[in-house]
């Protein structure tokens, strides 16, 4: 049995779990500490996971994405509850990791794929590790706009108008660029869906 006092803060946990990022953009406007925690909470991950997939480096990432909510703080008397805070804060992210690329000219995919060639390694199914290095050197290969419109949308499941509030460009753009991302991914990947010829 509950007492009431745990009563309550199961309930004050549950509700505060349960509100919308319009309702919390509209909190932290206001200054309310609690409400920026749950904020922080819920996508400080699924930001660090984004940034880690630019191929930025674990301690930068984590860097990037404290800065990135720091900013949210600071600037909070500018968030419009209208427009999501979740792209505003990926926008946030993926300009800063571009100005971190740009200042440290140390943008290597390189040094990257012969770190992550051990973990392919480890899946005994040759064929599913080959689609996998497949998909993500297609991935690899996109213009840089449109690897990082298919990975917001894709990867991280933004929704268009969110990917475009996160990277300046309109909906209609993010739709192009989805769609020739997807055309270039399923022409990579073709050779995998072919039909085995009959014996």
């Amino acid at each position: 049995m509950f007492s009431a006092e745990g009563l309550l803060l199961v309930l004050c946990a549950r509700n505060s779990d349960d509100l919308d990022d319009a309702t919390l953009a509209r909190r932290i406007r206001d200054g309310d500490g609690e409400a920026f925690r749950h904020f922080f909470n819920r996508y400080h991950d699924g930001l660090y996971r984004y940034l880690r997939s630019r191929k930025v480096p674990p301690q930068v990432a984590e860097d990037l994405v404290q800065k990135a909510f720091v900013m949210i703080w600071e600037k909070r008397d500018n968030i419009d509850p209208d427009k999501s805070l979740r792209a505003y804060l990926f926008r946030i992210g993926y300009t800063r990791a571009l100005n971190h690329f740009r200042d440290t000219a140390k943008y290597s995919y390189e040094a990257d794929l012969t770190r992550e060639s051990g973990t392919v390694g480890m899946d005994n199914r040759r064929d599913r590790a080959l689609i996998r290095e497949t998909f993500d050197e297609a991935v690899r290969n996109l213009p840089e706009r449109r690897r990082a419109v298919f990975e917001l949308c894709f990867l991280h499941d933004l929704t268009y108008k969110e990917t475009a509030q996160a990277m300046g460009i309109s909906p209609k753009t993010v739709e192009n660029q989805m769609g020739h991302a997807l055309k270039a991914l399923r022409k990579a990947l073709k050779v995998f869906r072919e039909e085995e010829p009959d014996e």
